[in-house]
């Protein structure tokens, strides 16, 4: 191979490197998004008549534990805020991959 084909080669190989941790940030983004909908709508759901002395059956993997409702909720929040803090920690990852990424296709013109 000469070398401005091995070159052509490795500005490939850069870009898309650089393109596919783009969209696996954004995918990481989106199922993390999923999950904290999801946590939404248990919250909402906890917010029934029932009293907080009240327990309620929450799913940890294949199995379902009772909890007393008001310690359910407060998982559930913390959860919450843990998602919120990853995804806008990923949001700014997010920002410098695709500078970066325009940086390489803008710099490196062939």
């Amino acid at each position: 191979m000469d070398a401005v084909s091995q070159r052509v080669l490795e500005y490939m190989i850069e870009v898309e490197e650089a393109a596919e941790d783009v969209l696996t940030t954004k995918q990481q983004i989106v199922d993390l998004d999923t999950k904290r909908n999801k946590n939404r709508e248990a919250l909402n759901a906890l917010k029934t008549e029932m009293s907080d002395s009240e327990k309620v059956k929450v799913c940890f993997g294949t199995m379902f534990i009772k909890f007393p409702k008001s310690k359910t909720r407060e998982m559930i929040q913390k959860d919450q805020e843990q998602l919120e803090k990853e995804i806008n920690d990923l949001r700014k990852g997010l920002k410098a991959k695709v500078n970066h990424l325009n940086e390489i296709q803008g710099m490196k013109s062939i």
